[in-house]
C-alpha cells in the first residue's frame, strides 16, 4: 500500500453510554483522551437505560470535547478531520455524537468521516499513547499488525471472528448465535447477584476461585466458526437452582472461575484454529472483552502468533478507536455529507 496522508483526527463516540472524545494523529498516535462513564448511573438498573444514557450524552458531550482540545493543546482549526460513530449502538445515544459531529465539521469546515463502531473496537490495536517523552523519547512505535490478521472481536453485544486482508477488508467467519459472551458475562454476574458490569465482577470473583471446579459445557459447534454461550449461561442457572433446592450456598467465586474458564476456552481454542487455517500472520483481538485478564494471559502465552490486545484503556468503548478507524477511512478516500444518519444495527462489512 502506499503511504498515507498525514492527518489530525479529532473523533467523538457516543453509541451506548460513554461520552468520548479523542485526538489521533495519523491513525496511531493519541494525543489526547476523555471518557466520561456512566456506570455508576446505570449500575441501579442492573444495565443501560437507554433514555437516561441519551439525555447525559447531551449534558457531557460539550465539555468532553473541550477537555479533549486543551489537553492535546489544540483548537479545532488545528484538525483535519472530525469522525464519529454512527453505528450500532443505542439509537438516542448515537444521534448525540452524530449531530455534534455535524455541527463541528460544518462550522470548522472540516471534513466528516462515519465510522462503525466495530471497527472502531479492531483499530485500538494501532493506537499507542504517544509520542514517548522523558526517557523513552526517540523509541520506535510499536509495530502495526499485519496482514493477514485474524481479528477476535469480542464485547457485549457482539462476539465474530474475521478475517482482515487488508485495512477496512473484512471476511466474517463466524459469530455468535445467540448471546455474545460480554452479555453472558452480564446474565451469569446477575444469577451469582455479583453486581454490574458482569466482566469485572466475574473477573473479581473469580480469583478467589478454581477454574476446575465445575466442569461446565464448551459450546465448539464443529465444522463452524461459530460461537454460542446461551447453554453455559443456562448450565450456571441449572447449578444455581439444584444448589438452592438443596440448601446448600452458591460457591459464587468457583462458579465463575469455571464459567469465565468455559469462556476463554472456546474464544481462545477457535481462534488459534482459524489463524492456522486461514494462514494469518498475526491475532488481534478486541472489545470490551478483551480486558478480562484470563482471556489476555491465554493469548498472550502462546508463542505461535504475534497477539495485537489494546491497552485496557482502549478496550471499553473510547473515541481513539473512532480516531483511528476514522484515519484510515480518509486516508482512503471517505467523505461523508451533513446528510448521513444513525445506523443502530450497522454490521461489520
Amino acid at each position: 500500500m502506499a503511504a498515507l496522508p498525514p492527518a489530525r483526527i479529532l473523533a467523538i463516540e457516543t453509541s451506548c453510554d460513554e461520552t468520548a472524545c479523542a485526538v489521533v494523529e495519523n491513525g496511531r498516535t493519541l494525543l489526547a483522551s476523555t471518557v466520561a462513564s456512566q456506570m455508576d448511573m446505570h449500575a441501579r438498573y442492573g444495565g443501560v437505560y437507554p433514555e437516561v444514557a441519551s439525555r447525559q450524552h447531551i449534558l457531557s458531550i460539550l465539555p468532553v470535547i473541550e477537555q479533549t482540545l486543551a489537553q492535546a493543546h489544540l483548537a479545532l482549526s488545528d484538525l483535519d478531520v472530525i469522525a464519529v460513530t454512527r453505528g450500532p449502538g443505542l439509537a438516542g445515544s448515537l444521534v448525540v455524537g452524530l449531530n455534534t459531529a455535524k455541527g463541528l465539521a460544518l462550522g470548522a469546515n472540516i471534513p466528516l468521516v462515519g465510522v462503525n463502531h466495530l471497527e472502531g473496537h479492531i483499530y485500538s490495536a494501532w493506537v499507542y499513547d504517544g509520542p514517548p517523552k522523558g526517557d523513552n523519547a526517540g523509541e520506535n512505535p510499536p509495530p502495526e499488525p499485519q496482514f493477514p490478521l485474524m481479528a477476535l472481536l469480542v464485547s457485549g453485544g457482539h462476539t465474530e471472528l474475521n478475517l482482515m486482508e487488508s485495512h477496512l477488508k473484512y471476511k466474517r467467519l463466524g459469530a455468535t448465535l445467540d448471546d455474545a459472551a460480554g452479555e453472558a458475562f452480564d446474565k451469569v454476574a446477575r444469577l451469582l447477584q455479583l453486581g454490574y458490569p458482569g466482566g469485572p465482577a466475574i473477573q473479581k470473583s473469580a480469583e478467589e476461585g478454581d477454574p476446575a471446579a465445575i466442569n461446565f459445557p464448551r459450546a465448539w459447534l464443529d465444522g463452524r466458526w461459530d460461537f454460542s454461550f446461551s447453554g453455559l449461561k443456562t448450565a450456571v442457572l441449572r447449578e444455581v437452582k439444584r444448589l438452592e433446592g438443596e440448601g446448600k450456598p452458591i460457591p459464587a467465586a468457583n462458579m465463575a472461575a469455571s464459567f469465565q474458564a468455559a469462556v476463554v476456552d472456546v474464544l481462545f481454542t477457535k481462534t488459534l484454529k482459524a489463524a492456522r487455517q486461514f494462514g494469518a500472520k498475526a491475532i488481534l483481538v478486541a472489545g470490551g472483552v478483551s480486558a478480562n485478564r484470563a482471556l489476555r494471559q491465554a493469548f498472550l502465552s502462546q508463542k505461535e502468533f504475534p497477539v495485537h490486545i489494546p491497552p485496557l484503556s482502549l478496550c471499553t468503548d473510547n473515541a481513539a478507536m473512532i480516531a483511528a478507524a476514522g484515519y484510515f477511512r480518509y486516508a482512503l478516500g471517505q467523505r461523508d455529507g451533513m446528510e448521513i444518519d444513525v445506523l443502530p444495527t450497522w454490521p461489520l462489512s
